[in-house]
């Protein structure tokens, strides 16, 4: 038998948190039962596109969803629910936008409708009028909710639901295995790096404005005033780079901030560093906190991250309100001591090989077709 298509929606398949996550789950699930294809809103290729293609998957490209074009988004939602009836189980990424896509797969009779929340916030920018706009009618068109925390499940789906034990919360689970410390590999890595002897403070994330970069630079530059051994490292890319890099720069802060672009060897990274930090505007959960703590750090967050994402006991979450140099003195008291604590992850069920029989399981149970009552 060929294995069924489940199609995922999303923005563009880079690597992000949600992003990672679905092919973390891509990766280990039985493809020959179950098979993943993509919907993505974005013309550029994705970081994992070439990934996607050598595991069996198709990637379907729309345009982006702009309020200027919805009339037309519409319309091609339409033809391609027309054009591809293999689907009866749609699983949107995209937040309050999932309302569209799933308004679509509602009319073309596909039985299973799954938004998913990843975030449990926005900015208040022109585009929060017609974000209001979709959230008016998602629920309308869903059949199961997920969410990555209770918070970002509150906060798409709206109290009545999450309080209705209607939302599952789905973990963005991780490969423990592969983010598990080994001392080997953190020598080698600081060696490669010309870390030797550095405290090294380390994020992963897109240079965007909920990532809070300039306040994590802030941040570091009290830490290297007391601390003149102090590194940070910054992985990821984005829109905001070059801003960064110019407020690194007048701060005199070159030699020590290295950033070091789209990594593939983010587990590797993690190794070499003492301190995470991930001082976000809001968050879903976080998921590179989860992947943090696997390799055992320390880490230190915004009170916009759910307090679900501490598994390990080894998260503090610091208001953003502080000052920075409130936030560089907790830094400075975290010595890179590493709590090597992968079993309560597991426990906590963030592992993906503890996830992924319940979503092979819960795909293949709600492709079959609905059987009709003759009276």
């Amino acid at each position: 038998m060929k294995p069924i298509r489940i199609l995922q929606v999303v923005t563009i398949m880079n690597r992000g948190g949600l992003e990672t996550m679905l092919m973390n789950y891509y990766r280990q699930i039985d493809r020959s039962k179950v098979q993943f294809d993509f919907m993505v809103h974005r013309k550029e290729k994705g970081d994992y596109d070439d990934e996607i293609k050598s595991l069996g998957g198709r990637i379907y490209q729309m345009p982006a969803i702009k309020p200027g074009n919805y009339k037309r988004y519409f319309r091609l939602l339409d033809s391609f629910f027309l054009e591809h009836k293999e689907f009866r189980v749609v699983h949107s990424h995209i937040n309050e936008n999932s309302a569209f896509v799933l308004r679509a797969a509602n009319k073309a009779n596909i039985p299973c409708r799954i938004a998913h929340s990843h975030l449990a916030g926005l900015p208040l920018d022109y585009k929060y009028p017609f974000r209001l706009y979709a959230r008016m009618f998602l629920n309308k068109n869903v059949s199961h909710y997920f969410a990555c925390s209770e918070e970002a499940g509150e906060w798409l789906f709206g109290k009545e639901i999450q309080q209705s034990n209607q939302v599952k919360v789905f973990k963005n689970a991780i490969n423990c295995n592969e983010f598990t410390y080994r001392d080997s590999v953190r020598i080698e890595v600081r060696k490669s790096l010309n870390l030797e002897g550095k405290k090294v403070i380390g994020h992963v994330g897109r240079f965007n404005p909920q990532k809070n970069h300039n306040f994590l630079v802030d941040i570091f530059h009290e830490v290297y005033k007391k601390d003149k051994d102090s590194v940070l490292l910054l992985i990821g890319h984005g829109d905001l780079i070059d801003e960064i890099k110019r407020k690194v720069e007048k701060l005199n802060l070159s030699n020590a901030v290295r950033f070091l672009g789209l990594r593939t060897d983010i587990a590797e990274l993690m190794q070499a560093m003492d301190v995470f930090v991930f001082p976000s505007l809001y968050e879903g959960l976080g998921v590179v906190l989860i992947e943090a703590q696997a390799s055992g750090l320390k880490c230190v967050t915004s009170t916009g991250t759910p307090t679900e994402a501490d598994v390990t006991n080894s998260v503090d979450f610091l208001d953003l309100e502080l000052p920075a140099k409130e936030w560089a003195e907790k830094i400075l008291l975290c010595k890179g001591d590493r709590n090597l604590n992968i079993n309560s992850i597991r426990e906590r069920g963030y592992d993906v090989s503890t996830n992924i029989e319940w979503l092979l399981n819960f795909y293949i149970e709600n492709n079959k077709p609905q059987l009709e009552v003759v009276i």
